[in-house]
């Protein structure tokens, strides 16, 4: 393999797309029907956040496609889904009565956490555990969203049954920082070639039925966010992606496909100077990194790790 000139090699492109935006960038691009990548700290652990919803999405979607899950089922959200301040029923203040498709529909197309806790009691936590060590990322965290916050309330000394957001007040940042759920050496985790090996297996129909491939693809296009990857391309290219964010941390993976047939599997990780509020120059980050390594797959140079 002959060395790529200076031209053709994104790391310095993707190293200060990074840098300007004053964030720590990861990410993994493969080009889906020839395996060929471009990796940019892919095998480094990150956390993951709402990207979790994915398998959850697929898991449902393996039932329905089988006969074991009936997607027009009515089930009811109530208070012991919802955790408030979310999206989607998360902050209604009443039940909600919706399908077992429109759980998933809420779940991937504006992050709902308390459709994805209802949608995870229908499925069962260690069934989609079971997927997801199946699928390659048995690292990925599996639970009702309850359950994965009760350790971070217990470890930052917070009532979960008082306010919680007057009592995140009080925190310091420094607390905050070194929590657990915020380490990926310490908590459940992936990599961002884990996950676009995850989004591969889903466009090629190998990670399940292909109606229920088809399902979660068809999902994911519905995301109402498009202010971060999607931003990234052109109007006629389509993207299905699924986002996520936490303290300090904002990521999303999709797969772009182009009008020439080309589908390109991406994931982009960012750890962010502040934990809370809008920072759009790292949005613009995500879709910008995106791009440069996608295009440079299409430029169908030899695979590229930095």
């Amino acid at each position: 393999m002959e060395p790529l000139s200076a031209d053709d090699d994104p790391a310095a492109t993707l190293r200060s797309i990074f840098t300007e935006a004053g964030v720590e960038g990861f990410l993994h691009a493969r080009d889906i029907d020839t395996d060929r990548e471009v990796a940019f700290r892919a095998d480094a652990p990150v956390i993951v956040a709402s990207i979790r919803k994915v398998p959850v999405a697929l898991a449902y979607a393996r039932q329905a496609a089988t006969g074991q899950l009936d997607r027009a089922a009515r089930h009811t959200i109530t208070s012991a889904n919802r955790e408030g301040g979310g999206t989607g029923t998360d902050s209604c203040l009443h039940d909600v009565t919706m399908s077992t498709r429109d759980l998933a529909f809420f779940m991937l197309s504006m992050s709902d956490n308390a459709a994805t806790d209802k949608l995870m009691e229908i499925l069962g936590v260690d069934h989609v555990r079971a997927l997801t060590a199946e699928l390659g990322c048995p690292h990925l965290p599996v639970g009702r969203y309850r359950d994965l916050w009760d350790p971070v309330w217990a470890e930052l000394g917070i009532d979960p049954d008082g306010d919680i957001d007057a009592q995140l007040d009080q925190v310091s940042e420094e607390r905050i920082r070194g929590l657990a759920m915020l380490d990926p050496t310490r908590s459940a985790s992936s990599t961002p070639r884990e996950i676009t090996a995850l989004l591969t297996a889903i466009w090629r129909d190998r990670a399940g039925p292909a109606e229920a491939c088809a399902e979660v693809r068809e999902l994911m296009s519905r995301q109402l966010s498009t202010h971060r990857l999607i931003a990234g391309f052109d109007a006629d290219v389509k993207v299905a992606a699924k986002n996520g964010a936490l303290w300090g941390v904002l990521n999303e993976a999709g797969v772009a496909q182009y009008p020439d047939g080309g589908r390109y599997a991406v994931a982009v990780f960012l750890r962010l100077p502040a934990l809370n509020g809008r920072n759009p120059a790292a949005d613009a980050a995500i879709g910008r990194a995106a791009r440069t390594a996608v295009d440079h797959l299409r430029r169908t140079r030899p695979d590229t790790t930095f």
